[in-house]
């Protein structure tokens, strides 16, 4: 069986764009590491998830409650950052935090374990985690904490410890 690597958002938008922050500047190169070491070994599979959104997006409900234009698709901000590009792994464009199809797509098939990284913790990291939780309820499912960041590093903490109370194990603390 394969182990599976979910890298979450890694977007320029998300880094150093409109809603970009230090903390997630800093988990760059880790992620990076990251995605190396999975590639190098046998038997995993790295896939990428991407926030998409349209011109329209302040019209959308998300978009009336976080009013700052992100992510949207054909921009700068929208692509992966530059570092996390390269690598190869299908790519799940979502609309809203977790990725449903994503998670039907892997469902299919079966992992020794699941293990994710990227932003936001404590928004689409925590989601995803737990839709995948869900769709794997016998599977190990890990975040990585340091290469992972929140909105504010208070609320990265508050979803790690949501995670741990869904019996997702956390590492990297």
């Amino acid at each position: 069986m394969k182990r599976l690597l979910v890298v979450v958002d890694m977007q320029n938008d998300f880094i150093n764009g409109s809603l970009g922050t230090p903390e997630a500047e800093k988990i760059v190169e880790p992620v990076v590491k990251k995605i190396r070491s999975y590639q190098e070994e046998p038997d995993t599979e790295v896939v990428f998830t991407m926030d998409t959104h349209f011109e329209n997006y302040m019209e959308t409900l998300e978009g009336k409650k976080l009013p700052v234009s992100h992510c949207i698709k054909g921009t700068e901000g929208w692509n992966l950052h530059p570092a996390i590009e390269v690598f190869p792994g299908k790519r799940y464009e979502k609309a809203t935090f977790g990725s449903v199809e994503m998670a039907r797509d892997l469902g299919k098939n079966e992992y020794e374990s699941i293990e994710l990284v990227g932003l936001c913790t404590d928004v689409c990291v925590i989601t995803n985690a737990l839709v995948l939780k869900t769709v794997f309820p016998g599977t190990p499912v890990t975040v990585d904490a340091s290469c992972c960041a929140g909105i504010t590093p208070k609320s990265h903490e508050n979803a790690l410890e949501a995670m741990k109370m869904c019996q997702i194990d956390i590492i990297g603390c």
